[in-house]
């Protein structure tokens, strides 16, 4: 397992022989903001120096309220986009500074399914079209072996391969969500990240695609990170858990541990809003203080402060290391409190 301990230290091998799949060190994105000719461009962070490891065959849920960079560090893990520092490896290479070609050799192990199908499918491609395009770019087998890969990989998703001549428009929303899923094994990929994939979904039909997901996980090997807004979905997929808030990594555990001892306030906010379906229940809940802070101008210290009331002085002035309080609960807290 890594750890971040400081910024300016980085992340601390704390054990295990295992080589990660995917590895994180001191990864960070920034953007900035050209706010006129005449003023100078503001620079702000998305991904705050995370270190992470992702295990071969687990799951790894990323859970985090909208904007605190779930989707930007999956992007930076996929190198699809550029970091602004640290590195990432997949196995023991370091991919974020391989060339386009060099790059390409690992895409094909390297897969995505986005938050919604629709905009996520060439609408002038028939479906036949969708799945072959990944594998003739990557010049994997002929016109014939494609078509026979091709109707394999609609059974394995539940689609039959009479759909194959349609266009996206004429799926339904599951349909089309299975037709990604099929296409990022198309390739055969050992690393798959899903992105709030069951999010745009019917409730019935999200049961139907996380079941799909855990069977093909078993099938064909895969490693996943999954991320979700949906605490439930995530509780029953994932193996451990990373919970971001503002660009970093404030809580890190097994699922069990994380949903019986969460020690981080923002974690214990987040568990807290999940809604009871016993009517009778008189459920505590974790009032957070304030709005997500802005991240142009960001709070000193524990950016979760402003929003902790728990907070003190120490809080608004330090900014607390990811360290482990045993049995590989992470946590980013000065206080550790609950």
């Amino acid at each position: 397992m890594w750890f971040c301990a400081t910024e300016s230290h980085g992340c601390v091998d704390m054990s295990t022989d295992q080589v990660p799949l995917v590895r994180a060190q001191n990864l960070t994105k920034q953007f900035y903001i050209n706010a006129g000719k005449k003023i100078r461009k503001t620079r702000y962070s998305v991904v705050k120096n995370i270190c992470l490891d992702i295990n071969k065959g687990e799951v790894f849920g990323l859970v985090g309220e909208s904007g605190c960079g779930k989707s930007t560090l999956a992007m930076l893990l996929l190198c699809l986009l550029k970091a602004s520092g640290g590195e990432v490896f997949y196995g023991d290479t370091e991919i974020s500074r391989l060339n386009y070609g060099d790059m390409r050799q690992f895409r094909r192990n390297m897969q995505i399914v986005f938050q919604d199908p629709y905009d996520s499918l060439d609408p002038r491609f028939s479906l036949e079209q969708i799945m072959e395009e990944p594998l003739k770019i990557h010049k994997w087998g002929g016109k014939q072996e494609r078509r026979e890969h091709i109707a394999k990989m609609f059974g394995e998703v539940g689609l039959g391969t009479e759909l194959l001549k349609r266009y996206p428009h004429q799926l339904s929303g599951g349909q089309r969500q299975r037709l990604c899923i099929a296409r990022s094994l198309v390739l055969s990929p050992e690393f798959l990240v899903c992105d709030e994939a069951v999010a745009a979904l019917d409730v019935s039909v999200q049961a139907q695609i996380l079941n799909l997901l855990l069977d093909i996980k078993d099938e064909f090997n895969l490693t996943y990170l999954f991320i979700s807004h949906n605490l439930a979905v995530v509780k029953f997929v994932a193996d451990r858990i990373g919970v971001m808030y503002f660009g970093s990594l404030v809580e890190l555990a097994d699922k069990e541990e994380l949903f019986n001892n969460a020690r981080h306030p923002y974690t214990a906010a987040l568990l807290s809003s999940v809604p009871d379906p016993d009517p009778d229940s008189e459920k505590q809940r974790e009032i957070m203080r304030t709005g997500v802070p802005s991240l142009i101008n960001p709070p000193g210290g524990c950016g979760f402060h402003p929003r902790c009331k728990y907070a003190d002085e120490r809080c608004m002035q330090e900014a607390p290391e990811l360290r482990d309080i045993g049995g590989g609960h992470c946590v980013a807290c000065h206080k550790s409190i609950l």
